[in-house]
């Protein structure tokens, strides 16, 4: 009787990079998604739709910032098992410069991940535009000098910055600093890490925590595809030059700060993590594995 053979096994897109792509565009798209969808609902959706009797005020904030912690934790456990669910620019950059991931897949992930955040955005944009219109409206403003508006979907830098680049800059660098150094002590298995794949859990609080300390100064992108995707979809639906170049009032020519901010100090965070407390915890795990020193007779 003849033996069966085998067939040789097929690589196709879903075993490859392919596959990576399409777990990245579908978990930054859920982070988008929740993300501006909480910050549509705080800004447009809750006032204009008379489910809220008084002004939140500062609680509209809270929505906001449990709305992206929400987006990263889900969006995390859709892509965690496929991509390792970096779902932002600066993670790549970041795992990269520190060898945990390889180069040619870069670019590749920055598309993807870009890609996903424009399409959420649009989806937010069809379910929230007539609330946006409404808005507009009341406010009196066309679209393209609506910043209240515009802000739904992208970021600017606090009115109290003026016209400097360098604070919503330096504000952008220590975010994402904070957030790729805390990811790297949550991943660190060595360390303190958690288990029971509560790592996603973990990382959405580090983002509400960011945005409980750091948020209101340039609306802490901490990511260069949250930060862009969206705004190149508001480009395109008529919020003009508030989108790109970033110019509006107090700020100008900001639509390079949320990308190169967080590119940096998503270097600079794993840097320091390495820097720091890599070395601690290889220098303990060896003396324990030689074990205690004795005494020659």
């Amino acid at each position: 009787m003849a033996e069966r053979v085998a067939a040789p096994r097929q690589r196709g897109y879903k075993e490859g990079v392919g596959g990576d792509i399409l777990a990245e565009f579908l978990g930054t798209f859920v982070l988008i998604l929740l993300g501006i969808g909480s910050v549509a609902l705080a800004l447009v959706g809750l006032p204009g739709s008379g489910r809220q009797a008084v002004e939140f005020g500062p609680a509209n904030w809270l929505i906001i910032t449990w709305g992206w912690g929400f987006g990263v934790i889900f969006g995390v456990y859709v892509a965690g098992g496929i991509s390792g669910a970096h779902l932002n620019p600066a993670v790549t950059l970041a795992f990269a410069v520190r060898k945990d991931f390889p180069w040619r897949k870069v670019l590749p992930y920055w598309l993807a991940q870009v890609v996903g955040a424009f399409v959420a955005a649009a989806l937010v944009y069809a379910c929230y535009r007539w609330a946006i219109d409404a808005a507009d409206a009341r406010a009196g403003l066309p679209r393209d000098e609506s910043l209240a508006t515009y802000s739904i979907f992208a970021t600017f830098p606090a009115e109290y910055f003026g016209d400097s680049w360098w604070g919503p800059l330096l504000d952008q660098i220590v975010g994402t600093g904070i957030l790729l150094l805390l990811i790297c002590a949550l991943i660190d298995m060595r360390n303190v890490a958690p288990l029971s794949n509560l790592h996603p859990f973990l990382i959405g609080l580090v983002v509400v925590a960011i945005g409980m300390t750091f948020g209101t100064n340039a609306g802490y992108a901490i990511n260069p595809a949250r930060d862009f995707g969206p705004r190149l979809f508001t480009f395109f639906e008529g919020w003009g030059d508030i989108a790109l170049p970033g110019t509006f009032g107090w700020f100008s020519g900001y639509w390079w700060i949320p990308i190169v901010g967080p590119l940096i100090g998503g270097v600079a965070g794993v840097l320091v993590y390495d820097l720091l407390i890599k070395p601690v915890i290889r220098a303990r795990a060896g003396a324990q594995e030689e074990g205690p020193a004795t005494e020659e007779p």
